[in-house]
């Protein structure tokens, strides 16, 4: 149990500093440093790659986790751990074929509006299979328990790199075409880095020979690629079909805004970390009444802590533009709706994972695909109407109903739903905040103004919830707090 906590708060740490590298990158370097249209084609390379990778790695880094302590003899594990690392050349060579033969093609396919895309099919495949190989080494470590290192090349090791090129690029040092191959050579690396690491900790021997339940395995990894594409498809699916309507610098100005919103979803995943083996642990022991109140109590704190984030950077939202440049700063509504669906994402606690560690993890992954399409099919109809605002209209639509179906699909299964009253009381709370620091603002600095503004809603906020007794966990973890 040690060594899970360790690793936990250690990668907890990596990720909120990762992300911090990635939000210099996002809203000052790639800003000022880089111009909106290459920053809008490097977003679209990473965006098709991210969408590529679940297909590329053939749900082998799933797989890795859920078999390999199946396998008790040295030999039977050399045979598995040998079926996953040829598994994914299954899709990777004929997929690699078919981009060579019909290259022109996919680059007609991908440069409808924007010819410069059509250069760097190549480019989007080989980032594509560095991420899903990287995705297998990585769990191949963390079926040893080694997480740590590999949470730290996948966090940081990039962010670090395009940090670096940025100062580069702007020093004048490389230019846009350079900038672009060193990318690609920074993803290939860090594949090859986590490769020695994961051989380090279990080096493969090579045994050709089939597990016995290879079948089995295939057929789950094969699932699991829809799962895993779903839920990229659903994040990435906006920039890239921007690509296809609208000119290359709104997919620049739709990621910083973007960005800007993804950072309510940072305190769930650290708390996922926590709920993941918990609701798995619930499960396996059939007891209903614990899976219950964590289903509440994580929907419930997780809303408490998004909420607040949605509004601080919602009535903070101004002052923030002021600090970038000027053609980045029409991002408000996109802000508005990818916020409202990361809310609305932390609202289902650990919806997740109880639908993935369950009996019916099978259904849920065919669902999501329905969802995927549906939301390519919100992309299609509101881009061309509304712009860039239409994607986020779009994004926000897709979780929508992918979250509602889910509430109602646990519903359904284990006669259940996240929602309490003192859901309530802070869906009120929250109006109440924002209704009331809409109409504050002061005459300082932007920063002085974000400060002084956000310690204030702060204390307004945290102070009802003690005051009121909102949430328990929230009130005992204050008093704690407040004793010491």
């Amino acid at each position: 149990m040690g060594i899970v906590l360790k690793q936990s708060l250690n990668n907890t740490i990596v990720t909120y500093v990762g992300f911090a590298i990635g939000a210099i990158n996002t809203l000052f370097l790639y800003t000022n440093f880089m111009q909106p249209d290459n920053y809008g084609l490097i977003q679209v390379i990473l965006s098709v790659s991210a969408v590529l990778m679940p297909i590329l790695a053939f749900g082998v880094p799933n797989s890795l986790v859920k078999f390999y302590s199946g396998f008790k003899s040295e030999e039977s594990q050399n045979s598995f751990l040998t079926l996953m690392l040829l598994l994914p050349l299954a899709l990777i060579i004929p997929i690699a074929a078919l981009s060579y033969v019909t290259n022109e093609a996919i680059g007609n396919l991908l440069s409808k509006q924007n010819d410069i895309v059509r250069d760097y099919v190549w480019h989007i495949f080989l980032i594509g299979f560095a991420m899903a190989y990287f995705e297998v080494f990585y769990a191949w470590a963390r079926i040893k328990m080694k997480s740590m290192f590999g949470n730290f090349m996948k966090e940081l090791f990039c962010r670090i790199g395009q940090t670096a090129l940025l100062i580069l690029l702007w020093m004048k040092i490389i230019d846009i075409d350079f900038f672009i191959n060193a990318l690609v050579g920074f993803y290939l690396v860090r594949a090859l880095i986590m490769k020695f690491y994961a051989y380090k900790i279990r080096k493969p021997l090579l045994n050709f020979t089939l597990p016995k339940n290879w079948k089995t395995i295939v057929n789950y990894s094969a699932l699991i690629i829809l799962g895993g594409s779903t839920a990229i498809v659903l994040m990435e699916v906006d920039k890239v079909m921007l690509n296809n309507f609208l000119e290359l610098e709104n997919v620049a100005f739709y990621a910083v805004a973007g960005f800007i919103a993804s950072t309510i979803a940072v305190p769930s995943r650290a708390m996922h970390q926590i709920t993941y083996p918990l609701t798995a642990n619930y499960l396996n022991n059939n007891d209903k009444p614990a899976l219950a109140q964590l289903y509440k109590k994580s929907s419930l704190t997780l809303f408490i802590v998004s909420g607040i984030l949605f509004l601080l950077i919602l009535l903070n939202l101004n002052e923030l533009y002021q600090l970038l440049p000027e053609k980045y700063s029409g991002g408000f509504m996109i802000v508005f709706w990818v916020g409202l669906a990361k809310v609305y994402d932390a609202l289902l606690g650990n919806n997740n994972s109880i639908l993935f560690n369950s009996d019916y993890y099978r259904s849920i992954l065919f669902f999501g695909v329905l969802l995927a399409f549906l939301a390519i099919a919100f992309n299609l109809w509101l881009i061309p109407t509304y712009g860039i605002d239409g994607a986020a209209i779009a994004s926000f639509s897709a979780f929508f109903i992918y979250n509602t179906l889910k509430i109602g699909y646990v519903k359904s299964k284990f006669k259940m739903i996240p929602f309490t009253r003192e859901t309530l009381q802070v869906l009120l709370l929250l109006i109440s905040i924002a209704a009331i620091f809409s109409i504050v603002s002061f005459p300082f600095h932007p920063i002085v103004n974000i400060i002084l503004k956000s310690i204030l809603m702060i204390v307004c906020y945290v102070g009802a919830l003690y005051r009121f007794k909102i949430s328990e966990d929230v009130y005992g973890f204050l008093s704690k707090f407040l004793k010491r």
